[in-house]
């Protein structure tokens, strides 16, 4: 790892032996499968991944990363291949796993929850790839996930705004029911329809949908729901996240995987994320997790 001053960002020891063996695995198999399997790499990968996590984190443009990063283009594209082959999810499972081990639940989830956020884009987003929320107004992607009740990432889905909640969540629940055969319950708010709960019970999974109570106005926290909100809030830590910034769906999916794993690794090893104020400030906040 070359000599440079850390950022706030950058992986700690502690963070970079959780994520290292997915990372070297991944390097390894690939390196098995090139013609130039006996040339060193030339960058070291915990620098690529400190170097993704400042994007993430403060927002900034891959050609603004600062100079003592490997070069922006080999860690853009370290990041397209670790999209594109899953890694960022990989990271997002293992963590997950362990996490929950050491919050006393099983490592597979039993019930989750299915929320849905619309987000502007910048106008770096193909316009094919955006649509307009009606009901909040909104021009850009809607993100969709599911969490655990912890609100641990479990799936993520990007789409345009103008996709209906339910269209989304159907391939969601397929998703889930694929992957996490333990799950039999989910909770949903009322912009999913009933013809989804009807596809999710043929699915073996019992979904339930949380009404606001009549005359309620503004944003008052839901019984069982509450927890995939809040995982909202987190991910906001991510300024990459403010907006969409992605030209493609899959790599905004992989932003939001890739905050998460910043998340739980940091509450596996009780390190505190700072927000986004002025750690000089006296009212700086330090969120746990």
């Amino acid at each position: 790892m070359s000599e440079r001053r850390p950022y706030p960002s950058d992986l700690s020891d502690a963070r970079w032996e959780l994520i290292e063996p997915v990372l070297a695995a991944w390097r390894f198999e690939r390196r098995g499968r090139a013609l130039d399997f006996g040339r060193p790499p030339r960058h070291d990968l915990r620098e690529i991944m400190n170097a993704i996590l400042y994007v993430d984190r403060t927002g900034v443009q891959w050609r603004y990363l600062p100079h003592d990063f490997p070069p922006w283009e080999t860690v853009y594209g370290y990041f397209a291949k670790w999209e594109k082959d899953d890694v960022f999810a990989q990271l997002t499972g293992v963590l997950r796993r362990l996490l929950r081990q050491q919050e006393g639940k099983r490592a597979e989830p039993s019930a989750c929850v299915i929320d849905a956020q619309s987000v502007k884009t910048s106008t770096s987003v193909p316009a094919t790839s955006q649509g307009t929320d009606a009901g909040k107004k909104i021009v850009g992607r809607k993100r969709s996930i599911v969490t655990d009740t912890l609100g641990l990432l479990l799936a993520v889905l990007v789409t345009a705004a103008s996709v209906q909640d339910s269209a989304a969540g159907t391939h969601l629940v397929d998703e889930v029911a694929a992957a996490y055969p333990t799950i039999r319950k989910v909770w949903v708010d009322g912009g999913y329809r009933q013809h989804l709960v009807e596809h999710a019970a043929a699915l073996g999974i019992d979904m339930e949908i949380v009404q606001r109570a009549p005359g309620t106005r503004g944003f008052t926290p839901q019984p069982k729901r509450w927890t995939v909100e809040r995982t909202y809030g987190w991910l906001m830590f991510h300024r990459r996240l403010a907006r969409d910034y992605e030209t493609l769906p899959s790599r905004s999916e992989a932003m939001i995987h890739l905050a998460m794993t910043n998340l739980m690794a940091r509450r596996l090893t009780g390190e505190a994320t700072i927000s986004w104020r002025d750690p000089t400030s006296p009212d700086q906040l330090r969120i746990p997790g």
